[in-house]
């Protein structure tokens, strides 16, 4: 499989996870329902994304991860359908659970194929191009769905989504690919036992608070464009998201900044510090201060993403699909704590206490960088 074709595979994949997000105002008006429960179509989808891929990875660590891929796609496609004609939210729910269910297998294929095919400097290449593509696919999976519903109506994207997935999955051969891990079979719970040693939990737990707080802003950012700044329109509302492209530019960057550094712990604990004082500069209720620290909130979310991503590859002793499901485990499980509980706390308390409740789990985030940083200098550069 060409890595261009992987790359489109994983764009288009990634509008079917993110596609409902600027939308949650328009599902809350439309079934009536509150903030918090529109988020939770967020949160059924990344409940079994946080828990799945560790299972699916120890499954692909003796499977074909493009005949996986190919399956997950076509799976997908038919739930897309399936979300547009289901007449009540809570069959919206089940659906985007099922959807959740699949989208790791997607998710855990790819980055396994990645792991599997390259290796070194080609890894962290390839890797950064996978992230960027996540990146694509989730902007544009927001910015079209809100364009597509303004125009015309939402459903319309998602019978584009359907046949663009059932495209991409035709074109995938999995007989083409015999380069296979060399990882000699174990018991789950040896592999298991193998993401324990060393550093390698702590990143995970770093991913965990990273990605808490971008999907707790991202969920809830359409409620705050509206009762803060009095943007309601779903097409404004997902053009204020282009922010988020910038992460694109800032991953495709992380190389250079990867060379430039004493390692890739001081790139990612300098980040964090970054990504902190972002989430502070949100708390802004002017429009533009506001917009400024989105950029960057999002800049810096990628920047740690696409150094994370690769470093627990290198560090590893599990096998690729193994490594990269726990990766997938534990970036999800933030997305599923950070899309409804912070939520919470905003419609309890406001935008500031919810911010605080953000900067507070990104120093989490922090501490635990320097914490492996410590215990893992002796396995890297640095």
């Amino acid at each position: 499989m060409r890595l261009i074709h992987l790359l489109a595979c994983s764009i288009v994949i990634f509008f079917v996870l993110y596609a409902p997000q600027p939308l949650l105002n328009l599902f809350a008006s439309e079934f009536n329902v509150s903030p918090a429960v529109a988020g939770s179509l967020m949160t059924a989808t990344m409940l079994p994304l946080a828990i799945a891929p560790l299972v699916y990875g120890l499954f692909l660590a003796k499977q074909n991860p493009l005949k996986i891929l190919r399956i997950a796609m076509i799976v997908l496609s038919l739930s897309c359908l399936l979300f547009i004609w289901v007449p009540s939210f809570e069959l919206l729910l089940l659906v985007r659970f099922l959807q959740g269910l699949t989208l790791p297998a997607a998710l855990t294929a790819m980055t396994s194929f990645i792991g599997i095919s390259f290796s070194a400097d080609t890894l962290q290449k390839n890797m950064t191009l996978y992230i960027g593509s996540s990146i694509a696919g989730g902007y544009f999976g927001r910015v079209l769905a809100a364009l597509f519903s303004d125009l015309w109506h939402w459903q319309s994207f998602y019978y584009l989504i359907a046949f663009m997935l059932v495209f991409l999955a035709i074109l995938i051969k999995p007989h083409r690919f015999n380069n296979m891990s060399p990882h000699a079979p174990k018991s789950p719970l040896d592999y298991i036992k193998q993401l324990k040693k060393g550093p390698v939990l702590k990143v995970y737990s770093a991913v965990f608070c990273m990605f808490f707080c971008f999907a707790a802003l991202l969920n809830y950012l359409p409620f705050i464009l509206q009762k803060t700044f009095l943007i309601t329109n779903t097409r404004d509302i997902g053009l204020v998201y282009s922010g988020y492209l910038i992460g694109a530019l800032a991953s495709i960057a992380t190389p250079w900044l990867l060379k430039k550094a004493p390692s890739a712990w001081h790139v990612l604990a300098a980040t964090f510090i970054f990504y902190s004082l972002s989430i502070v500069a949100l708390i802004s209720h002017q429009l533009s201060v506001f917009l400024t620290a989105f950029t960057l909130f999002c800049a810096a979310m990628f920047i740690i993403h696409s150094t994370a991503a690769p470093l627990v590859n290198q560090i590893s002793k599990a096998p690729p699909s193994v490594t990269n499901g726990g990766y997938v485990s534990f970036y999800y499980s933030g997305g599923a704590s950070g899309s409804l509980l912070p939520g919470l706390v905003y419609q309890q308390y406001g935008q500031t206490a919810f911010m605080f409740t953000l900067l507070v789990v990104c120093l989490c985030g922090f501490f635990l960088i320097t914490w492996a940083y410590l215990d893992g200098k002796n396995m890297t550069r640095g």
